[in-house]
């Protein structure tokens, strides 16, 4: 298996195929997680980690599928125990892979739903603080379904590739303490930072 991983070449990023054995022609079918039933109210993703709160706004016009598939990650809690397996200081950091539940992590980066995908919805920028979409090489340039980075810069090189889909509006100090952690070979932290919770909360709720 191919980890799904974020290459930074000169101004080129390649996200390697996760999905095992199965060949282009079998997943380049969009994911039936393809969801675009929203709430009136608007919401944000309040996400606890290890070393703060994030919170995200998601670009719910520009990106609906991907928004919806997200706001499924966070109400199913399947996000909830994760780490974040890949930083690049500069660039990104990487999570939402459910492999990196089992402690093992010589498989992190592999992790997603074989052969599912989200149709591409590409348009927002890869500006510091926004989420993108992580995906495998398809030449649809369709997203994974559970994995995202946030950008740590702005990153116009990925602006045609992937899928931006959220903000960071509260927090971005947090995202830049996880990158400032010590990593292995691999990119991954030493010491993991873990998604603790995830919810949805009204905007209105904020302070």
């Amino acid at each position: 298996m191919k980890r799904i991983i974020l290459f930074s070449i000169v101004t080129s990023l390649f996200i390697l195929n996760c999905s095992g054995d199965k060949s282009e022609t079998e997943n380049k079918n969009a994911s039936p997680k393809e969801e675009t039933n929203v709430s009136n109210i608007e919401e944000v993703v309040v996400m606890e980690t290890t070393l703060g709160t994030i919170v995200i706004d998601l670009y719910e016009n520009e990106a609906p599928i991907h928004s919806a598939n997200f706001k499924k990650l966070v109400t199913e809690k399947q996000i909830v125990g994760t780490y974040f397996h890949r930083v690049i200081p500069g660039f990104v950091v990487q999570g939402g892979d459910p492999n990196t539940l089992d402690g093992d992590r010589r498989n992190d980066g592999m992790g997603g739903v074989p052969g599912e995908r989200i149709t591409a919805e590409i348009g927002m920028k890869h500006l510091r603080g926004c989420l993108g979409a992580a995906r495998d090489n398809n030449p649809e340039k369709n997203s994974s379904t559970s994995q995202f980075y946030f950008c740590l810069e702005d990153l116009p090189q990925l602006d045609s590739g992937y899928t931006v889909f959220a903000k960071v509006i509260k927090g971005m100090d947090v995202v830049d303490a996880i990158a400032k952690g010590k990593t292995d070979p691999n990119d991954n932290p030493v010491e993991s930072i873990y998604i603790k919770s995830a919810k949805l909360v009204p905007k209105s709720e904020l302070n």
